[in-house]
């Protein structure tokens, strides 16, 4: 098993983790924060957008099974990545498109998938593409949101289309 992380901001942190936890190969999707300037931050202080932390997706995953191109070409299917700080009705700099990096060989597979994906956009990509610093997992109530609580409003509204999209789209890489 080649195992490989990527740490993923496509907005609220509860879609893109209950995309990623469907996608074969994904051995792990933790929402989470990172970004931001201070240790240790708690839900309410990366709301408040003091902190410069985004609402994020710790990704470990099979390269065997996935690949990075892979796993981003599904990022950019599922979210909208020409919003600045903002997922449909979610804004704040924590709502933030952004792909964070180990190294410099995944910095340009990630520039490479944004000029790839900007073909799919008549406005620009504005993801954030930045060095990977300390992730920080959210509080235990934020983790698999989706599965736990589907019937909830914004799963419904706002969490579904999404998946559904990611089912319809790539059938081939459903778990």
């Amino acid at each position: 098993m080649d195992k490989r992380r990527v740490v993923l901001g496509g907005g609220c942190f509860w879609c893109v983790e209950a995309v990623y936890r469907n996608v074969k190969g994904v051995l792990s999707a933790v929402s989470g924060y990172t970004g931001g300037a201070r240790p240790n931050p708690t839900y309410e202080n990366v709301c408040s957008g003091a902190t410069g932390h985004a609402e994020i997706v710790d990704i470990t995953f099979d390269n065997d099974v996935i690949t990075l191109e892979e796993i981003l070409d599904i990022f950019f299917a599922v979210h909208n990545p020409t919003t600045l700080n903002q997922q449909g009705a979610d804004k704040g700099t924590q709502y933030r498109s952004v792909i964070y990096y180990a190294n410099d060989d995944e910095k340009q597979t990630i520039e490479d998938s944004i000029k790839k994906h900007q073909a799919d956009f008549s406005d620009p990509i504005v993801t954030e593409v930045s060095p990977l610093g300390d992730v920080y997992p959210a509080e235990a109530y934020h983790q698999n949101y989706y599965n736990l609580n589907p019937m909830q409003g914004y799963c419904q509204v706002v969490i579904a289309p999404k998946l559904q999209k990611f089912m319809t789209y790539f059938p081939e890489k459903l778990a």
